[in-house]
């Protein structure tokens, strides 16, 4: 069995992304024991992943200013488990933490929501930001064509990095309107830096058609993709390509916070002005709260490590930034809301669980997540539910009922920590979304 270690903070944050960085400094810099956990091996998240051009400015600056306060950084970790309040169980390569607090800040972003048609699963169906950290990770795009599709201002994002690094971006297709995004456009003129942003990407994407009321349909290949058939107003087109970067929008990872007990609403983490959830020590920033981009996600995190570190007034300094920043996402969330036809993409034969093989067909047959996981397996994969969980939301209206330990899939060994068992067992279990 591995090495165990314990550890004991005044402030842990979970979570390395842009909400957790801010929170972590912020409360650092009040001379608190801080300590921020990430399951990379560097800090960043997803939007700041390390590149090979380099770490991003804003990702250099809150990284400088948290390791100037002397926060303590531990990488590599995936916290799994709490087996008593106040106590965190994380898992490292080949050893076991023990991890205390007094105060609690989760920060633990949002991932891709992945809708399934048929093909979803062929190689080369990607999802956009995936393709697009693949390709950061050292991935060869050049003169590979691309069809980017699903939804949200990702998706230009995305783009924009694939054609910079030599991809042929053939076409983007989103789901939303055309007056929907007109609509967008208006709230954008309300945040100047947002519109500055719009304009490089369209800058960046000159020449690239750009198709609303449009999505993918059917993917096709033998071994790997080929070609994607897309609806677009209505009427089908098929695109010969060698990646199709899919996504429709992102969904909050709140399996932790609502591990501990937070109240979760709409699928997102409850939270008062003080970012502080229905417990008194755990506070939430970023994502799980809600979808609202990076600069929220900064706000919000310098907000929690202010009140963590019990500085309301320097806190309560931060509330109208916010208050614009989430008029934003509120706008954000109406332009990018998923359309009803998108519930007809999967036909009887699609497989909608990928880890288990489970099918549309099987899943249909229930009336609620539990009966088709007990029935299915549906849900119970390596993923633990993280891709056919939003996916089965949508299309059935679906609720996860509970989220158990372990949250991720773990050696044996490490849930011995908390049974207090003594004989290692080298296997993997999995708890997830029940």
């Amino acid at each position: 069995m591995g090495s165990e270690s314990r550890q004991r903070f005044d402030v842990l944050v979970i979570g390395g992304g842009p909400a957790g960085l801010a929170a972590a400094a912020r409360a650092a810099e009040c001379a608190v024991r801080v300590a921020i956990v990430d399951d990379n091996f560097s800090l960043g998240g997803q939007i700041w992943r390390r590149a090979t051009e380099g770490p991003s400015p804003q990702a250099v600056r809150w990284t400088e200013r948290l390791r100037a306060a002397g926060t303590t950084e531990l990488c590599g970790l995936r916290v799994f488990d709490q087996p008593q309040p106040g106590v965190l169980l994380a898992e490292g390569a080949d050893d076991i933490h023990e991890l205390r607090y007094q105060k609690l800040i989760v920060a633990t972003g949002a991932r891709e929501r992945f809708l399934p048609f048929p093909g979803w699963a062929l190689p080369n169906v990607m999802g956009a930001g995936g393709l697009q950290a693949m390709v950061k990770s050292g991935l060869p795009i050049d003169r590979k064509r691309v069809v980017v599709a699903g939804t949200g201002p990702l998706l230009l994002a995305v783009a924009a990095y694939l054609r910079e690094h030599g991809a042929e971006v053939l076409m983007i297709c989103e789901q939303a309107s055309r007056s929907s995004l007109a609509r967008f456009g208006v709230a954008l003129l309300r945040q100047p830096s947002k519109m500055v942003q719009g304009l490089r990407l369209r800058k960046a994407l000159a020449g690239v058609p750009f198709a609303t009321n449009s999505w993918p349909v059917n993917a096709q290949g033998g071994q790997v993709l080929e070609s994607v058939t897309i609806s677009r107003e209505g009427k089908s087109e098929t695109i010969a390509c060698d990646y199709l970067a899919c996504g429709f929008h992102l969904v909050p990872n709140t399996e932790l916070a609502s591990l501990l007990g937070c109240r979760i609403e709409s699928g997102c983490v409850r939270v008062d002005d003080f970012q502080r959830t229905t417990l008194p020590e755990v506070f939430c920033a970023g994502e799980p709260t809600g979808i609202g981009g990076m600069e929220l996600a900064l706000v919000e995190g310098q907000i929690a490590g202010l009140a963590a570190a019990e500085r309301a007034a320097e806190a309560g300094a931060l509330f109208g930034e916010r208050k614009k920043l989430r008029a934003f996402a509120q706008a954000l969330d109406r332009a990018f809301r998923l359309r009803a036809e998108l519930r007809q993409l999967a036909s009887a034969a699609t497989i909608v669980c990928r880890c288990e093989d489970v099918p549309y067909s099987r899943l249909s047959q229930y009336a609620s997540w539990r009966a088709a996981k007990l029935q299915t397996r549906c849900g119970m994969g390596p993923c633990q539910g993280r891709i056919c969980g939003p996916a089965t939301q949508f299309l059935f209206e679906w609720n996860p009922d509970s989220v158990r330990p372990p949250i991720f899939p773990v050696r044996v060994e490490s849930l011995a920590v908390t049974a207090g068992a003594a004989e290692p067992v080298h296997q993997e279990v999995t708890g997830g979304q029940g």
